[in-house]
């Protein structure tokens, strides 16, 4: 299973929106549009999909395509505890004793 970041999504962007562009390239398992506490939308989701290279073929296909005249952005996402950051560990900033 492979989830992928769909960005840049147009705030009227539906689940049915993108399980009809992301099925052709294999099962979806879930659709996620992430919202704000007020529920509204975001302008991204998460699309889950049963087979990794169909997910690796659905980024590489629909990168850089239009939805809703808006440009998605479509990338391999990493598990929660695996992301990469630029941010310093430890002791950092603060005031100076």
């Amino acid at each position: 299973m492979k989830s992928l970041y769909v960005g840049n999504l147009a705030y009227d962007t539906t689940e049915a929106d993108l399980r009809a562009v992301f099925s052709p390239f294999g099962e979806l398992v879930s659709v996620r549009i992430a919202s704000d506490r007020a529920g509204r939308p975001k302008g991204f989701a998460f699309v889950e999909m049963a087979d990794e290279s169909a997910a690796a073929a659905a980024a590489e296909s629909l990168k850089k395509t239009q939805l809703h005249g808006r440009t998605m952005d479509v990338v391999e996402s990493e598990p929660p505890g695996k992301r990469r950051s630029n941010r310093p560990r430890g002791r950092a900033g603060g005031r100076r004793r």
